[in-house]
């Protein structure tokens, strides 16, 4: 079944993720769990940034068990928002997509079970407030060959020791010129390495606290003043580490 265990693996939170041999990673954060990881470091960010839009496209980086498109989903329905959501996710593992309708989701996705099949057999489904679509295929390619502007990404992939080529400066490029002006990048990644690539690209790093000892980063073209945020220097951050770099495809 691809690259992945058919076992599933419990969270802190109560919800199942996956074990992927081939990077030798969980999908999700087994300590902070899957739903909560999802909703406190990229769902709960990004649409509290876009309070009162009423349309919004989501670059989804990588669709994985789709937990971050259907928590937007559940968020979107749990506070009532009156909001047309597009979402664009590529996924190299055809054969997970596939497994989704048999994958022991939390009982908060119950009710998306309708989206959930069509996702896992024809990897799109639309209804009049909401599209999405999955791309089998690279997410470097998918991105340079996408034709319209985004308002957040998901930045979710496995980490950057193991599947650096969706970090790199050159990356970040292709994200950034994607991006609206108001556009926001959310990740779980809190590596100096991670936010120079980001920051090479003229976008602004900040950081947010979910508890004492649990953070998370997102990127933006314009700075702000909301106290959620904690900016991040990072030509400080250089000045003081002169051995930290960002990373490039090439490995420079």
């Amino acid at each position: 079944m691809g690259s992945w265990t058919i076992k599933f693996v419990p969270t802190q939170d109560g919800s199942n993720t996956l074990y992927s041999k081939e990077y030798n990673q969980h999908y999700h954060s087994c300590k902070d769990g899957a739903l909560n990881e999802s909703l406190l470091k990229h769902i709960i960010p990004a649409l509290s940034y876009h309070q009162g839009k009423k349309q919004i496209a989501i670059l989804d980086i990588c669709f994985g068990l789709g937990y971050n498109t259907l928590a937007t989903l559940y968020y979107i329905k749990k506070h009532n928002l009156d909001i047309k959501i597009d979402i664009y996710s590529p996924e190299l593992d055809l054969d997970l997509i596939q497994s989704l309708e048999h994958f022991a989701y939390p009982k908060e996705f119950q009710e998306f079970t309708n989206v959930i099949e069509a996702l896992s057999q024809n990897f799109y489904y639309e209804d009049e407030k909401l599209k999405i679509e999955i791309f089998q295929g690279d997410a470097r390619e998918y991105i340079q060959k996408l034709k319209r502007k985004i308002d957040i990404v998901y930045q979710d992939p496995f980490s950057s020791e193991v599947n650096q080529m969706l970090w790199t400066v050159e990356y970040f490029h292709d994200i950034e010129k994607l991006l609206h002006s108001d556009g926001i990048i959310t990740t779980y990644s809190i590596a100096t390495p991670v936010r120079l690539s980001m920051a090479q690209n003229g976008l602004n790093i900040y950081e947010i606290r979910q508890s004492k000892n649990k953070k998370s980063t997102i990127a933006i073209k314009e700075k702000t003043n909301d106290p959620k945020y904690t900016y991040i220097d990072m030509e400080l951050k250089k000045q003081r580490n002169p051995k930290a770099k960002a990373l490039y495809d090439k490995g420079e």
